[in-house]
């Protein structure tokens, strides 16, 4: 049997940022409908399929028994699209006034069975709901336009277990969001070009023409062949944080004046402004050691570094691009906590797939706290901030909204309904 090629087959459910109160008006007359939904498709047409252009025809609507509301279907370029309000969850599950809260307490990773405690339900219910999230597209979903795609990002490997056995989720960061998280089976090059490649996927999705200029990485040879392999002409940066912290970890209590000189040197190596200077310092630093009879495990650190220093001082060729992985290794920990609250994946790896992408979105799209959200002028999440805008002030609406269409991701519905 041929293996399945996968593509970009677009999911047919579109939200609609919307009240309740203005959609049950409308809904259920044709001429109200339109009126309602022209405005919105002007206004926000990446909602919509690009062929709404060209009009659309109304199909049919059914009363759901489980939200009590009306939805109605209608036919762009002869394909069937389930209009949805913001306000009603995936699959009809419940209204979002009434999982919200408990939702957004999955940002701090409170268990399933508190949630029920709390909420109510029982716990496979919040369990599902998270899952259902993870079935859009990380991309789409976070990023509204195409051209705010991160031309420089950070990516690594999780580590952590299905069932006792060792999997590596590989995740990209760009601009303060989790742009990618996919389980691999290994650490090999093979399996971690397929687990980031999901990332270029759904980034070809929103735009085909999408070439990020560079990406920081720790150094793991089959990370870097991997990110060459998705994108042939990406530039490599070394992290310079990691050289740091294994000098640090070796150091810091046997010889620990030695390691205030050498921290110190370092700061001074990384607050260079220029490339020949970066690169001066870091030889200046090497001589500095070879002749003050450093440990022996603190100069093979700072001999490699001088080695690999092309490496770290490309960053200087691409402003804006990531010297450390402070953005990303911030996110990682959260997944740490994350993981370890759970103590880890207990399902199949499709099961382990969907939860930790709903999370990567409840992370991306869930209100920071007070004192971060006043530093960046009322914008509410990492997602907000990085679009400049959202589509509603209730931040789980603003997440389905943003997940219209899957926002161009391969998970369907087959039908409609």
């Amino acid at each position: 049997m041929n293996k399945s090629v996968a593509t970009c087959r677009k999911n047919r459910v579109i939200y609609l940022p919307v009240s309740q109160k203005t959609y049950n008006i409308n809904i259920d007359v044709a001429v109200r409908f339109r009126a309602l939904l022209d405005p919105i498709t002007k206004k926000h047409p990446e909602l919509f399929p690009s062929e709404i252009i060209n009009g659309y025809q109304m199909k049919d609507l059914y009363y759901s028994k489980k939200t009590l509301i009306i939805i109605r279907r209608i036919k762009i370029s002869g394909i069937s699209y389930t209009i949805r309000p913001s306000f009603v969850m995936p699959y009809l599950v419940g209204m979002v006034e009434d999982v919200e809260k408990p939702i957004f307490f999955r940002k701090f990773d409170i268990p399933f069975w508190a949630l029920s405690y709390g909420f109510g339900r029982d716990p496979s219910y919040w369990y599902r709901i998270e899952r259902s999230l993870g079935r859009n597209s990380l991309v789409g979903t976070t990023i509204k336009n195409p051209q705010d795609l991160p031309l420089h990002l950070v990516a690594d490997e999780k580590h952590t277990w299905i069932l006792g056995t060792k999997v590596y989720i590989a995740t990209t960061v760009g601009k303060g969001c989790i742009l990618g998280a996919c389980i691999a089976k290994d650490a090999g090059e093979q399996s971690l070009t397929n687990a980031y490649g999901l990332y270029k996927e759904e980034a070809h999705c929103l735009n085909p023409d999408y070439k990020p200029e560079t990406v920081n990485n720790d150094g793991w040879p089959a990370t870097r062949k991997a990110w060459k392999n998705n994108f042939p002409n990406i530039f490599l940066i070394a992290c310079f944080l990691h050289v740091f912290i294994k000098i640090r970890d070796r150091s810091k209590k046997k010889f620990k004046d030695i390691y205030q000189q050498v921290a110190t040197k370092l700061c001074d190596c990384y607050e260079a402004q220029t490339k020949a200077s970066f690169s001066q310092r870091v030889r200046r630093l090497y001589e500095w050691a070879k002749n003050t009879s450093i440990p022996s495990v603190i100069l093979e650190k700072i001999e490699k570094l001088k080695n690999t220093v092309a490496s770290f001082s490309i960053a200087y060729d691409f402003p804006g691009a990531h010297r450390t992985s402070n953005m990303l290794d911030r996110l990682m920990q959260r997944m740490d906590r994350h993981l370890f609250s759970t103590q880890y994946f207990h399902g199949s790896l499709s099961s382990a797939q969907l939860s930790i992408r709903g999370w990567a979105l409840i992370q991306n799209f869930a209100p920071s706290n007070p004192l971060t959200i006043k530093k960046y002028n009322g914008l509410l999440s990492p997602a907000e901030r990085l679009n400049k805008s959202r589509y509603h002030d209730n931040w789980l609406q603003n997440l389905l909204i943003s997940a219209s269409l899957a926002r161009l991701y391969r998970a369907p519905p087959q039908n409609p309904i």
